[in-house]
């Protein structure tokens, strides 16, 4: 009988966490902002996915906000339907998935459509990166580093930030960059860069900024000295003493409970 109660207490607080996390957006990031949080971000070129290859190589963990832009706008999610509303069936691929480029064109062309496109897939982006942040701290790690490639632009998820890092370079190499990557003109690749805030202007914002004007080896020094401070803070400390409280106290309600129940 004591066994079937316990199973019952058991599965009645796994169906609490599922819950939870299943309606966990961006609204319930306060419960969370204690967090050990790095924010890691760039410009178009700048050398962001370098520097996030190599925090990745250093044991790190990385939540990217592209990867996630990808998954959340996959056929028949919320975002995707939104999307196909809105901009209609003329981005789609034959497959029936969102043809990235088609929509990138259009969006880098228009303000106000690029305004709506991130009013759609932001939420939906924060609330997928939130998910993933609870299931690293759950697993026990210092600190997660979210790579976000729009993170001052939108400002949505600075507040809850313990560090900022700025990947940099100098604007005469983000363009001989970007247009050596995506073959494009001198115009277009000055186009996107416009849609960004400057380099100059981010670099001011952040905590750590990550040179990357030079060569992989200077990035590489760099990112570890940035890597090495962040393992040896003590921000984390806080965050763990408040979760073995919260479990302390969940175990004391658990335990009073089964003396009910058994009583």
């Amino acid at each position: 009988m004591l066994l079937q109660q316990l199973n019952v207490i058991q599965l009645w607080s796994c169906m609490h966490v599922v819950n939870f996390v299943s309606k966990f957006d961006y609204h319930h990031a306060r419960t969370v902002h204690r967090m050990y949080l790095v924010g890691l971000t760039g410009g178009i070129a700048s050398g962001k996915s370098t520097v996030s290859s190599i925090l990745r190589e250093l044991g790190c963990p990385i939540i990217d906000a592209d990867v996630v832009a990808r998954q959340v706008v996959e056929p028949h999610s919320r975002a995707y339907v939104q999307i196909v509303r809105h901009f209609g069936p003329d981005i789609l691929e034959e497959s029936g998935a969102i043809d990235r480029k088609k929509l990138g064109q259009l969006i880098f062309a228009h303000d106000d459509k690029r305004r709506l496109l991130n009013s759609i897939t932001h939420p939906e982006i924060h609330r997928a990166m939130l998910k993933q942040i609870l299931l690293y701290f759950l697993k026990g790690y210092r600190y997660v580093v979210l790579d976000v490639p729009l993170l001052f632009e939108t400002r949505r998820l600075t507040r809850f930030l313990n560090h900022t890092v700025v990947v940099y370079c100098d604007p005469a190499t983000q363009l001989s960059r970007l247009m050596q990557r995506d073959g494009l003109t001198q115009e277009e690749a000055e186009q996107r860069v416009a849609t960004q805030m400057p380099l100059k202007e981010k670099r001011g914002l952040a905590s750590h900024v990550v040179d990357n004007s030079g060569g992989r080896e200077d990035t590489h020094r760099q990112v570890l000295r940035l890597h090495t401070a962040l393992e040896d803070s003590m921000e984390f400390l806080l965050v763990r003493a408040v979760a073995m409280a919260a479990a302390a106290g969940l175990g004391g309600i658990l335990l009073y409970t089964i003396k009910l129940l058994v009583s």
